[in-house]
């Protein structure tokens, strides 16, 4: 069953609620109205992929329980379709496996229920504003005396495109979270640099609540599974003991 859209907040921001759990579900959408928001409910995966395909939304709130098609399998299609939405996975299953598995298919965030509506609430708000702020810096235009803003960056066989906002390699396409994408640009923008965790999560998570240094460690493992031949003998996203981490885009 799919509810009817809220236009009660022409600005806000579109949220797609897929919760097969109708109390749930209107819990979510009223509080999300009250903030200032849009939204729209889905009420099974099959449905969902196509709302979420049709109308565009700004970001997900994504049960794993649904009938016809689960909410990974809702996740796994936008990935490999190169649709970037932030996903935000909400799942009665206390298993790791399950965390672990949205988040490599390209969650943004993975919350357990029960929530704290109030946390939830704030980590939509950041989610968003993350994505606002990386919209911002892309689509900012140069001043005359600047040159035009470089939409590709390219290190081995791998190609970033900052615009569509895509990444390939050896010519296919790269699955990316949204907070995968924003840490591998960062790289690639400070070629050579060292970076500490701290500095790193600072300019990627904003210092996000629940965020630790050892989540900055999960993903840079997660970009070398994805990007190098090697990924326990990275050429590219090398560790400086008792420092960091340095992009390195040529031969080391």
């Amino acid at each position: 069953m799919t509810a009817p859209l809220s236009t009660d907040s022409a600005a806000g921001a579109l949220v797609m609620i897929v919760e097969d759990d109708d109390a749930i579900a209107a819990g979510l959408a009223l509080n999300l109205k009250l903030q200032g928001y849009r939204y729209e409910v889905v009420g099974d995966g099959e449905t969902a992929w196509e709302r979420i395909t049709a109308t565009g939304p700004d970001l997900v709130l994504l049960d794993i329980t649904l009938p016809k098609q689960s909410g990974l399998w809702v996740l796994e299609r936008l990935r490999e379709t190169g649709d970037l939405v932030p996903v935000i996975v909400l799942s009665a299953r206390q298993d790791e496996f399950d965390k672990v598995a949205a988040l490599k298919l390209g969650a943004d965030d993975y919350v357990t229920k029960p929530f704290a509506l109030a946390e939830l609430l704030a980590r939509v708000a950041a989610v968003l504003r993350r994505a606002r702020q990386t919209a911002t810096r892309l689509s900012e235009a140069p001043t005359v005396s600047e040159p035009a803003p470089q939409r590709t960056l390219a290190f081995g066989d791998v190609v970033v495109d900052l615009h569509a906002r895509t990444v390939t390699r050896r010519g296919q396409p790269v699955r990316m979270t949204h907070l995968e994408f924003q840490l591998l640009t960062f790289f690639c923008r400070s070629p050579d640099k060292v970076f500490s965790r701290e500095e790193l999560l600072r300019a990627v998570w904003g210092m996000q609540h629940g965020c630790t240094l050892r989540t900055v460690d999960n993903f840079v493992g997660q970009l070398r599974a994805k990007l190098e031949d090697d990924p326990d003998r990275p050429r590219y996203l090398v560790t400086v003991r008792g420092s960091g981490y340095r992009f390195t885009p040529g031969l080391t």
